[in-house]
């Protein structure tokens, strides 16, 4: 078959769809273009007609995954109309629901240690970052010494998060098993920063609109 004729059957939507199973099913190391190619029926030069290496195959996946979770982040601020501690809490359960209802992205995005994808990924993980980020430090813009913590601050409840998000992933607790330590897990966080007094301790509002992803 024509390698036109090929690239045209065999669409790079087609390939994410199969190939993001296979990650999943197999893990990174293990596969290669010519596994992959191999599980789809095709040779694999049909691969190489839309991707270049398997690193950058596996890169338009998570750079899928990245953009729906930046989308979600930037549609709860938008909906909560300013920059609150509630707003934080919400970010925060977002992020958890995220994780927990999609646990193979959530690994492919921010747990795989491969040296050839980390010049691909770390783009798309410093914008995510960055949105968290700018919701904290608006919210602790008036609290003292909140800025010589502008920095680390925001990597320190990434950083929880991720612990506590690995940590049932590891133990294939869904979003539901986890939900009320996640809400004990945030309001401590909150606690610690003293930001429940900083706005009359506003209560933990549980995530919204969980169905649209």
């Amino acid at each position: 078959m024509a390698r036109k004729a090929v690239a045209q059957e065999l669409s790079r939507e087609r390939i994410l769809a199969e190939a993001r199973e296979l990650f999943a099913t197999f893990g990174y190391r293990a596969l290669t273009m010519r596994s992959i190619a191999k599980a789809m029926g095709y040779s694999h030069g049909a691969l190489y007609y839309h991707f270049n290496e398997k690193a950058e195959l596996f890169y338009a996946l998570i750079k899928e995954d990245f953009s729906e979770l930046v989308q979600r982040q930037r549609e709860m601020i938008v909906r909560e109309q300013g920059f609150s501690v509630n707003l934080l809490q919400k970010l925060m359960m977002e992020f958890v629901w995220f994780g927990l209802n999609n646990p193979h992205h959530y690994e492919m995005m921010f747990m795989i240690n491969e040296p050839e994808l980390q010049q691909y990924s770390r783009t798309e993980q410093a914008q995510s970052l960055e949105m968290f980020a700018i919701v904290i430090r608006q919210v602790m813009a008036d609290q003292p010494g909140a800025e010589s913590r502008k920095f680390t601050l925001p990597w320190n409840l990434f950083m929880s998060l991720h612990g506590l998000i690995s940590y049932c992933i590891q133990f294939k607790q869904s979003y539901e098993d986890a939900r009320k330590l996640a809400e004990e897990h945030i309001r401590l966080i909150c606690v610690s920063l003293d930001l429940d007094s900083y706005e009359q301790q506003r209560p933990l509002v549980t995530l919204v609109n969980t169905e649209s992803a």
